[in-house]
């Protein structure tokens, strides 16, 4: 983990150049995402229900913002067709960028493991990602079938080990089960 990135709550002031990183980090980092429909899951997310102000993140180094990532409330579903319950307690943590030119020098293990004690210390119990198994499983994330969490769809959903989770303490998931479903969202 690096010592010289600071996290910080995102800021309106900050939206151009959220934009630009995500735009940059889908496009170059990803065979999936031109990081249009990215950049529409954020605005969607930031006028939803679930939004998060208080967990919704910039990184920055030496002043410039290198990183963004959000947390927003996701209840689980008691099926894979949808009928999302009242769970609170889960987080979701998506979308995450990081800046292009800052690819594997150790700023999104960094912002994520700064993040992820900020999710705890709001008191969620656990939080859910899609992704890389490789690089979420190295901030503490597992695949989420074991906690009774089961994926239903998305991509890069290739299979079952990109749906994870992560308890914020040893047994905080315990009880809580249900699928994930992103109905919620046009563009999950």
């Amino acid at each position: 983990m690096r010592d010289d990135i600071i996290i910080r709550l995102e800021e309106p002031k900050d939206y151009k150049d959220i934009v630009s990183l995500v735009l940059r980090s889908f496009r170059e980092g990803t065979n999936y995402s031109d990081g249009t429909d990215i950049i529409a899951l954020i605005e969607e997310i930031r006028m939803s229900k679930y939004y998060l102000p208080k967990l919704s993140f910039v990184a920055e180094l030496d002043g410039k913002i290198v990183g963004h990532f959000l947390f927003s409330k996701f209840p689980l579903s008691k099926s894979a067709d949808g009928n999302h319950g009242d769970e609170s307690d889960i987080v979701m943590l998506a979308p995450v960028s990081v800046h292009a030119d800052y690819f594997h020098k150790h700023v999104g293990v960094t912002m994520l493991t700064l993040g992820i004690q900020r999710v705890r210390d709001a008191g969620f119990k656990g939080i859910t990602v899609e992704g890389d198994y490789h690089f979420y499983n190295r901030v503490g994330f597992k695949t989420s079938s074991e906690y009774g969490i089961f994926p239903t769809s998305g991509y890069p959903m290739t299979e079952s080990r990109c749906m994870m989770c992560q308890e914020t303490y040893k047994g905080s998931l315990e009880g809580i089960q249900g699928y994930v479903v992103y109905d919620m969202y046009y563009n999950a």
